[in-house]
């Protein structure tokens, strides 16, 4: 058994943000995640279950952002199936523009997708 093979779970995720503003107001009024650490004006991490989504800003590998309209990434929250059509319909009332209606896969998964004020594709789901 290698050391990697020790890895069990995905902990945290980080995003760099384009526009830090915009993405902190989205994860914290839109999507209403908590708030559960604030390292600086560059780094905020938010309560997702037993798993942290940070943001943060772009510089510290010194990369550039991503073009405006670059997909650089997708999450995927999970919901009980009754809640995927009432999710939609709330954050649809807060002005996100859902990019596929609330639509049951043939692979088992009834979904909806929207996107972040980035462009990054999120996606409530269950399995159905």
């Amino acid at each position: 058994m290698n050391a990697l093979s020790h890895i069990r779970q995905l902990d945290y995720t980080v995003i760099y943000a384009r526009d830090f503003a915009a993405m902190r107001h989205f994860y914290e009024t839109v999507m209403e995640f908590p708030v559960i650490n604030v390292l600086s004006e560059k780094w905020i991490e938010f309560g997702i279950g037993s798993t942290r989504l940070a943001l943060t800003v772009h510089g510290r590998f010194k990369d550039q952002p991503p073009p405006t309209g670059a997909l650089s990434l997708q999450l995927a929250f999970r919901v009980p199936p009754a809640e995927v059509a009432k999710c939609a319909d709330l954050l649809a009332s807060r002005g996100v523009e859902m990019m596929l209606p609330v639509t049951d896969q043939p692979f088992g998964h009834r979904t909806v997708f929207f996107r972040d004020p980035d462009g990054n594709v999120l996606e409530i789901y269950a399995e159905i």
